[in-house]
């Protein structure tokens, strides 16, 4: 199958003298999206030939303590919904789905 088409996706991350993240900002020209700030970000990215995930895991040192619970909880909910949608795992995407009810309950999320 010959590609049509390519996209891009760019993350631009402005180090501290420490080399500690101070502003994470990206864009997507398909989206329509130019230097887009951020306070967090993660990316999962899956090795075939290793069968590994090699993963960036990255927030900005003045990123909130209370956004980033909120940030995790909302990354679970959309990482249940996307294992759904590869496998087709109804069951086990709802055992995902009651882990992050209970996720947001201990850290008083839902008010």
């Amino acid at each position: 199958m010959a590609i049509k088409h390519s996209s891009e996706i760019k993350i631009k991350v402005a180090l501290d003298e420490n080399k500690i993240p101070e502003k994470l900002t990206w864009s997507a020209d398909d989206g329509n999206i130019k230097n887009k700030p951020s306070k967090a970000m993660l990316l999962s990215v899956w090795d075939q030939k290793s069968k590994d995930t090699y993963k960036i895991n990255l927030w900005t040192k003045d990123m909130p303590v209370d956004e980033m619970k909120q940030f995790f909880h909302q990354t679970l909910i959309s990482m249940a919904d996307s294992f759904e949608m590869a496998t087709n795992d109804e069951k086990m995407s709802a055992t995902m789905r009651d882990f992050c009810d209970y996720f947001a309950e201990k850290l008083e999320l839902k008010k």
